[in-house]
């Protein structure tokens, strides 16, 4: 039977005689490679410049030095934990025969000293035990991150872009209005269309103008969030291109199932499109969890009690869907999943509590949605 890798652990069977295992810490300016080699006695160890091609060939080497030990090498393996060069390496190391995998770094296990001890040494010893359980087999030693393709992951960056633009202006707009506050000028909104002109023209409480260097920098002000503004309208205008240009790539597909959904938008629909679908859940408890919409219980003896949400959750997508389930109480009222929601709330469930659980209702609906075709009951779709 065809088993579903969830990446916690290794399905393949493993012969570490076979098997040479190696883990890499990234930094900026050199990396450190460690392996476990069979036929090799010692914890071979090496620090590379940040070149690719060396570390192929130290590989190679090291695989060498086993053969003449009488090992026959059949499988190289790698591991390095995900953080700022994200998963290049893995895919320029599969188009070249060897099995590369990225390490959640939150899955590794460390001490809970209080002053221990943190080298790149160290952190290499962690990095080959903990890829050596996972290829075991073993349950909950490490996880795995997906490794997206190069087109996956250029998706992803207009509506990141956009979120970190739109931040950007929210910024602009709140320094703009504290500055005009501290004049006792209020009610003035920068982000109408005629804000400029109407900016020359404001009078403190007393009568006088806005101070000559205060008008400068609002002017200026003004002028980046123009300047942002027309960059999200570009970001915006380049993502409806090219769901008309190219409707049936993967992703557009997805978008465009997405936004037939009443109250769903296409900039929603294209964070879940990038973000959340192009991976393979084992099941909806999966999906709920990579979002992190599931709770996380504490109970030891007697007491039982909820802390709330998880961190481990993917907060993008998780302050998405949540924003989206207050949308879907006003566009879908006549959804199961609203009658669900509005029948707890009237049974005394907090609202705020309450809208957690419709927003991982909602995005597992979705889901099935994407994968089978399945419309749950009530819902508006065009």
């Amino acid at each position: 039977m065809l088993q579903f890798n969830d990446l916690s652990r290794s399905l393949v069977a493993f012969d570490q005689n076979s098997t040479e295992i190696a883990a890499i810490e990234l930094s900026l300016d050199k990396w450190l490679v460690g392996a476990i080699v069979p036929g090799i006695t010692r914890d071979p160890l090496k620090a590379l410049a940040p070149d690719p091609e060396a570390l192929l060939k130290l590989l190679y080497r090291w695989r060498d030095e086993a053969v003449k030990a009488g090992c026959k090498i059949k499988r190289i393996a790698v591991g390095f934990e995900a953080g700022r060069d994200g998963v290049w390496l893995a895919r320029w190391l599969r188009d070249r025969g060897i099995e590369a995998y990225v390490i959640h770094p939150t899955s590794i296990p460390v001490s809970r000293e209080q002053r221990r001890a943190k080298t790149d040494r160290l952190d290499i010893s962690l990095l080959k035990r903990s890829l050596l359980g996972w290829l075991r087999g073993e349950k909950k030693h490490c996880s795995m991150v997906a490794i997206p393709t190069l087109a996956e992951e250029d998706a992803k960056r207009p509506h990141r872009e956009r979120a970190q633009l739109v931040g950007k202006r929210t910024g602009i707009v709140n320094r703009m209005k504290a500055t005009l506050v501290r004049l006792g000028i209020r009610g003035f909104n920068p982000r109408l269309r005629k804000a400029p002109e109407r900016l020359a023209g404001l009078q403190t409480p007393e009568g006088s103008p806005i101070p000559p260097n205060t008008l400068g920098e609002l002017i200026r002000e003004m002028q980046h969030l123009g300047f942002i503004n027309e960059q999200i309208k570009q970001i915006e205008d380049e993502r409806l291109r090219q769901l008309h240009d190219a409707p049936q790539t993967a992703h557009n597909d997805r978008v465009q199932h997405l936004v037939r959904v009443k109250s769903l938008g296409i900039e929603t629909a294209d964070m879940l499109a990038s973000e959340v679908f192009p991976r393979q859940y084992r099941d909806q408890r999966a999906v709920a969890r990579y979002a992190g919409l599931t709770g996380s219980p504490d109970e030891s003896g007697r007491r039982r009690r909820e802390k709330g949400l998880p961190k481990a959750g993917y907060a993008r997508v998780r302050r998405g869907m949540i924003k989206l389930a207050w949308r879907f109480l006003m566009y879908q009222p006549d959804s199961a999943l609203v009658q669900w929601y509005r029948a707890r709330v009237a049974a005394g469930k907090k609202p705020t509590v309450a809208i957690v659980a419709l927003a991982r209702k909602l995005l597992i609906a979705l889901w099935r949605l994407v994968t089978i075709g399945e419309i749950p009951q009530g819902w508006v779709v065009g």
